[in-house]
């Protein structure tokens, strides 16, 4: 039975491994996979290879590449193009990692 549990509780871990959580903060009307998010704070959730954006009930999905950054950031950092008058997310780099998402 104790080998079971264990079995089951490392299974469980897992499945956990490959989704990363962090938060989000978005000064601008931002676009994100195609829809367009008001200022404010944003749950994310790095999924495989899929960027899932959360605020209340709002979901919003793009496609991702994870990148290594030179270095290490302090904070969580948003990056922008304005091509069209509007501020389209084009990279997330991760507070206290290296880790950074590109946006496609």
């Amino acid at each position: 039975m104790k080998k079971l549990t264990l079995l089951a509780c490392l299974l469980a871990g897992m499945a956990f491994a490959n989704t990363k959580w962090f938060d989000v903060k978005l000064y601008h009307p931002s676009v994100i996979g195609g829809t367009e998010l008001q200022p404010g704070n944003y749950t994310a959730e790095l999924k495989d290879q899929k960027l899932i954006v959360k605020h209340g009930r709002e979901t919003v999905e793009a496609s991702v590449r994870v990148e290594n950054a030179d270095r290490k950031v302090d904070a969580t950092t948003v990056r922008y193009s304005n091509g069209d008058g509007k501020y389209k997310v084009e990279e997330i780099q991760l507070g206290g990692t290296k880790m950074k998402l590109v946006l496609y």
